[in-house]
C-alpha cells in the first residue's frame, strides 16, 4: 500500500473527501516527524511506538577493499509494533 492507497482508504472509512483525507494524513505524518526530530517518543495505542535511539560507533569492513573503517555513532528511528497490530 502506498500513500495514495492509504488516502483512499481513509476517505472511504472516515467518510471524508480524498483532499481532506490527504490533508489529515499529511498532518499526522508531519506531527510524527516533528516529534521524532525533537527526540520525543510517539506512542499510538493499538498500532505501535516510534522512538529515536542512539546507535554507538562501531568498526566495520569496506566490502570492496576489505579495509577496516570506523562507522560513526548516529541516531535512528525505531518502530516497535503493538502486540495487537495485524490481528
Amino acid at each position: 500500500m502506498n500513500k495514495t492507497d492509504l488516502v483512499n482508504e481513509i476517505a472511504a472509512k472516515a467518510g471524508l473527501t480524498k483532499e481532506d483525507s490527504k490533508k489529515a494524513l499529511n498532518a499526522v505524518l508531519e506531527s510524527i516527524g516533528q516529534a521524532l526530530a525533537n527526540e520525543d517518543k510517539v506512542q499510538l495505542i493499538g498500532f505501535g511506538t516510534f522512538a529515536v535511539v542512539e546507535k554507538p560507533s562501531r568498526e566495520g569492513i569496506n566490502p570492496r577493499t576489505k579495509e577496516k573503517i570506523q562507522i560513526p555513532a548516529r541516531k535512528v528511528v525505531k518502530f516497535k509494533p503493538a502486540d495487537t497490530l495485524g490481528k
